[in-house]
């Protein structure tokens, strides 16, 4: 049996008094299986500034978890963006992730700010240059929505990798196989930073399915068939739970031994795959502080 993978989250930061309480008690029943780091997102738009970096100096102070930052180029100068880089330093986070961002609601397309980065390689070049962070971006395994032609998010990676990232975590696939073209190709221009596949847990697939439409994910026929069968047999949640099983398994048995979870800030499914996987929990985690 393959040893179990390192494993790592990924929350949003809440914009409610409930959202908190539901962050929370994700943080709590998922800091026990002792991930790798945890990211904490920002909201399209940059519309969650604050609320990130709060979340982050709170995971990071009391839960003594290893948490990565999101930083886009939306919105905000230069100036701007390192005072929030430079911030970050100041709480002891260690990690970023930098990314370009989706543009403000109702904005069509990306337009950077004036005084702004252009570009997530731009963005990475200059946090690398303060020598404070371990840099992960993100990867694209089906094609992005505004990929120009074939390849085009595996030269966007590698422009992100020489910049100075040192890691990227891929969008969501529904077949190992997608992944594994996608690291070949990779390989194949030269990069040879991690690549670590994300995994989002499927809690509701209507949700989850307008979703991959947005960000270019491509949905097999055979999960569609899936989860219409699930629904009239009221069984999604196995279904949907066998199913990441299935997949992470099989990225396991093709070398992978990093697996980054879309949580959601709903650690039911999550906590069960990676215990299927071999994931213990180490100790109940309280709070530090």
């Amino acid at each position: 049996m393959p040893a179990a993978p390192r494993i790592s989250f990924e929350f949003f930061p809440p914009q409610s008094l409930e959202a908190s309480f539901r962050l929370w008690d994700t943080v709590r029943a998922l800091a026990p299986l002792n991930p790798g780091f945890v990211s904490v997102t920002y909201g399209a738009g940059g519309t969650t500034r604050k609320l990130t970096h709060d979340a982050v100096a709170t995971i990071h102070k009391n839960y003594g978890l290893n948490v990565a930052a999101h930083l886009t180029c939306v919105d905000a100068s230069r100036e701007e963006t390192m005072e929030i880089v430079d911030s970050y330093a100041k709480a002891g986070v260690t990690e970023i992730v930098a990314l370009r961002g989706d543009p403000p609601k109702g904005q069509g397309s990306f337009s950077a700010h004036p005084d702004g980065f252009q570009n997530s390689a731009e963005l990475v070049a200059a946090i690398a240059e303060t020598g404070k962070f371990h840099i992960r971006v993100g990867a694209y395994p089906d094609p992005h929505p505004e990929a120009k032609g074939a390849g085009n998010d595996v030269t966007w990676l590698k422009h992100k990798i020489d910049a100075g990232a040192n890691s990227a975590i891929t969008q969501f696939f529904f077949e190992a196989d997608t992944f594994f073209r996608f690291r070949d190709d990779c390989a194949k221009a030269g990069i040879d930073a991690p690549i670590i596949p994300g995994i989002l847990p499927i809690e509701n697939w209507n949700g989850v399915r307008k979703f991959a439409a947005r960000c270019g994910a491509y949905i097999p026929t055979w999960v569609d068939e899936k989860f219409a069968a699930a629904d009239a047999a009221g069984n999604a949640e196995q279904v949907a739970t066998d199913m990441a099983v299935e997949l992470c398994d099989s990225l396991i048995s093709g070398g992978v031994e990093d697996l980054h979870f879309y949580t959601l800030n709903k650690p039911h499914l999550t906590r069960g795959i990676c215990e299927t996987l071999g994931v213990k929990a180490e100790s109940n985690i309280a709070e530090v502080a």
